[in-house]
């Protein structure tokens, strides 16, 4: 029996040993093949542009090719689950937002949780929202669409990328500081949204930078405020909301790259080190920025910044958005 029991011990050791091996020796080989980043939302969508420009310079570090898989559906979730579920192995990454890695905990059933499923990569470039509205609207100023909101006999319409996402918070926040009551359209992402409001369809959205500013350039929309203290650089000419009338109503997209929870610590340095390569790029900070986004500082692109970062961010909205009693159709 004794003797049973040493040979156990031996092959269980001898097997924990062999799998240590192999997911060293994997590590050492990764990537082999192409990766692939899930997008929870739409193509064409600020997220979806942010992700391509990272990815076709990451290749670059990482030397194979990262393929963008637009998931959608039910505010991002679909999409982040999907990632989660996934080989732990770095061909799988899950990119995601405030909506879809903090929002969406306090709204949906999602059968993972968003912390202990999912390992931080990096933190990445944010977005300030901007306020913006079709062009029927007669408001010229901040102050002025406030008060033509007010006066509207139904509740304005405003498009949001589903239950959860950035831009449904974003309105859940507005409702909170004007006292404004709004009737949420939600679509598959913002670039669809957007197109609605474009042509009317829709009263407004609180958008991102980056998504909105070729519009507002082109006069298809018009622009109220950035939901920032200070202007963003490559919209200089819009207010902020203390400058505009809406004072306090800060608000910053933020996004970031997951793996699967076990996926070997050597993966993610290779993959967060390919993110900072990319981010460290003049042409690529150009083109982010031309979107209006703003990058972070160099000592918040760790992923324990991005894990502990994420943790606050739950703390801070969950209970607004529990407050709200934001329901999913």
């Amino acid at each position: 029996m004794r003797r049973r029991k040493q040979m156990r011990r031996f092959v269980l050791a001898a097997l924990f040993a062999t799998f240590a091996f192999a997911a060293s020796a994997s590590a050492e080989n990764y990537p082999s093949r192409p990766i692939t980043i899930i997008v929870p939302f739409a193509a064409g969508g600020p997220s979806d542009a942010m992700t391509r420009i990272l990815a076709e310079r990451m290749k670059i570090t990482l030397g194979e090719t990262l393929l963008v898989e637009n998931v959608t559906g039910a505010g991002g979730s679909i999409g982040v689950g999907r990632a989660v579920r996934s080989a732990p192995d770095g061909y799988t990454i899950s990119f995601g937002h405030l909506g879809t890695h903090v929002a969406n905990g306090a709204i949906y059933k999602l059968g993972y949780d968003l912390v202990t499923d999912l390992e931080p990569v990096a933190l990445l470039p944010s977005n300030p929202m901007i306020i913006v509205s079709k062009n029927a609207v007669p408001a010229k100023s901040l102050k002025e669409f406030l008060a033509w909101l007010k006066a509207q006999p139904k509740p304005p319409t405003a498009g949001t990328a589903g239950a959860g996402s950035g831009s449904h918070i974003a309105g859940l926040y507005f409702e909170n500081i004007t006292g404004i009551k709004l009737q949420y359209v939600p679509y598959r992402g913002t670039a669809p949204a957007m197109n609605d409001l474009v042509a009317g369809q829709i009263d407004l959205i609180v958008d991102q930078t980056s998504n909105s500013i070729a519009q507002v350039r082109a006069g298809n929309i018009r622009a109220y405020a950035v939901t920032d203290d200070k202007r963003v650089e490559s919209a200089a000419d819009i207010p902020t909301v203390d400058e505009a009338g809406l004072p306090g109503f800060h608000m910053t997209l933020w996004s970031g790259l997951w793996v699967p929870k076990d996926t070997p610590k050597e993966i993610v340095a290779k993959l967060n080190a390919a993110v900072v390569d990319a981010l460290n790029d003049p042409a690529v900070r150009k083109q982010l920025e031309n979107l209006g986004l703003q990058m972070p500082p160099k000592n918040e692109l760790t992923p324990e910044a991005l894990g502990a970062w994420q943790k606050a961010e739950i703390a801070k909205w969950w209970p607004m958005i529990r407050d709200a009693n934001v329901k999913v159709d």
